[in-house]
């Protein structure tokens, strides 16, 4: 019988969680540079360039990959012949190893999980509950998967009960477009076929845990219906022309992985779970010898990527900026921005709407300014801020004819993926602009940032809003000032370019 120690179980989950908040997988970089080097859009390269320069430099760094430092999900399979050496439940000491790795002094981690979902949201600042799952299993080890989940792939989920005489195939290429950019591709899409709606869901999840193997199988070819499934998948949603961050390109997954189960004889229960630019995941065993030591992959691994789009890339000062230059900007036009940059997310926009709607003063002037979606990582001696990648745009939307109005008085935006319609037009009747930072590129980005400081809202953590001394930060317009919008405009080119799935009407 072997015994488990409470401590060894605790620190394996602490490091495990540090680990992979620095280092992607090495077979998630191998097939991003595939990919990389396959890629023909400009646009798309570019983006999956910062995403591996972000990836080395932080694996030289020590630092996260993702501002979004994710939930915390866990998956255990515990031997029926394993003793606990301990007074902690599983659970309990579960999170006591993410508290210790979202708190860690030397690499802080961002704590994004809020309590009271429906009510107060409260940030529980150590990232505390974890979400486990724990199945009991013959043998004598504990068997560890964990991944962190950040919220812009989680968002995008997608659930359905087909007929059993429906095409999965038809479901996904439906719901794909749909998805939008929030969610960071090139990444991979997990998807559960069978079982129930719960079970669905989770199989899809777990299924991203698995490596990346898909060029492997079409090496040696398909073997069974699943793995052909994997194949015609991959074709077909690469084949939809939404390419890396949705600029459009040839690549927009880099592997489809499926889990199924039986189900009723009157459903087929699919659920899909995307993961982004910052898969984290790792796999360990604990036996009874000590804790798991995760040894850091030699930076050999790493391509070594020049980036050529800064180089032509038009530069911005923000501070002298008006809008009858932003006028001159063209969606799909890469910019340099140099100077003030403030800073707002979600709960800093519902505080200035409310702040309007009852007359009362801002606590900063946003006139002819331009705003951040971002919520960093805290910093550590030597940096101004830590990791600032930006965050999904569209939770933005509701906000946008607010801000760009005359109360308020923005004259553009930053954040990530595409804007709906309803922003969109907000944009083009009071002559914004919108670009894109690359999500997946947060240390990267945060290297443009020389000092930062809160403004307003200190209360909120990351979500408060800062004021960011930026020089040089690589920026895409995405929407310009007539409504323009490049994540409508490439993946239509690079989906008719690629020429096997009719377009939709536009």
């Amino acid at each position: 019988m072997t015994t488990i120690r409470q401590e060894d179980f605790i620190q394996s989950i602490a490091d495990a969680f540090q680990f992979i908040s620095i280092y992607h997988p090495l077979d998630f970089v191998r097939a991003m540079k595939a990919a990389y080097d396959a890629e023909e859009s400009p646009a798309a390269k570019d983006a999956m360039a910062q995403i591996l320069v972000n990836s080395r430099l932080c694996a030289e760094g020590h630092r996260p990959i993702c501002q979004d430092t994710g939930m915390a999900v866990v998956f255990l399979k515990v031997g029926m012949d394993v003793k606990w050496d301990g007074a902690l439940s599983i659970h309990d000491m579960v999170n006591e190893g993410v508290r210790r790795a979202y708190t860690n002094p030397d690499n802080p981690l961002r704590a994004s999980v809020l309590a009271d979902p429906a009510g107060a949201r409260r940030n529980t600042r150590d990232n505390t509950p974890a979400v486990i799952y724990m199945d009991l299993v013959p043998g004598d080890t504990v068997d560890v998967k964990l991944a962190a989940k950040g919220g812009g792939s989680e968002n995008k989920a997608q659930f359905t009960v087909l007929n059993p005489s429906d095409s999965i195939v038809d479901w996904v290429l439906s719901v794909l477009p749909e998805m939008g950019a929030g969610w960071c591709p090139p990444g991979i899409l997990g998807l559960g076929i069978g079982g129930t709606p719960e079970k669905a869901l989770l199989m899809a999840k777990e299924a991203l845990l698995d490596p990346i193997d898909i060029q492997d199988l079409k090496a040696r070819g398909p073997q069974n219906k699943v793995e052909e499934l994997r194949l015609e998948l991959l074709e077909k949603v690469n084949a939809l022309g939404i390419g890396a961050q949705g600029l459009g390109g040839l690549t927009t997954v880099l592997d489809v992985k499926i889990k199924d189960y039986p189900t009723h004889a009157a459903s087929l229960p699919v659920g899909l779970i995307p993961n982004c630019a910052a898969t984290r995941h790792v796999h360990f065993t604990l036996d009874g010898s000590g804790p798991v030591v995760f040894t850091p992959p030699g930076l050999s691994e790493w391509p070594e990527i020049g980036m050529q789009g800064p180089a032509t890339a038009r530069r911005v000062n923000l501070e002298t900026l008006t809008r009858a230059e932003t006028a001159t900007w063209k969606a799909g036009e890469q910019l340099l921005l140099s100077g003030r940059l403030l800073t707002g997310r979600d709960a800093a926009h519902k505080k200035l709407a409310d702040l309007v709607r009852n007359g009362q003063p801002l606590p900063v002037d946003f006139r002819n300014r331009f705003i951040y979606y971002v919520g960093p990582v805290d910093p550590i001696p030597g940096e101004a801020v830590g990791p600032a990648g930006p965050t999904t745009a569209t939770r933005m939307d509701k906000f946008t004819d607010l801000m760009l109005g005359d109360q308020v008085g923005l004259i553009g935006m930053v954040g990530k993926s595409e804007r709906g319609p309803e922003a969109i037009a907000s944009i083009k009747a009071h002559g914004g602009v919108y670009c894109i930072a690359v999500g997946g590129a947060a240390y990267l980005v945060a290297k443009a940032i020389k000092a930062a400081r809160v403004l307003a809202f200190q209360e909120l953590g990351m979500e408060a809003v800062y004021e960011f001394q930026v020089e040089n930060m690589p920026v895409t317009v995405a929407v310009d000032s007539g409504g323009n919008s490049v994540h409508d405009t490439g993946p239509r080119e690079w989906r008719m370019k690629i020429g096997k799935i009719p377009l939709a009407p536009h």
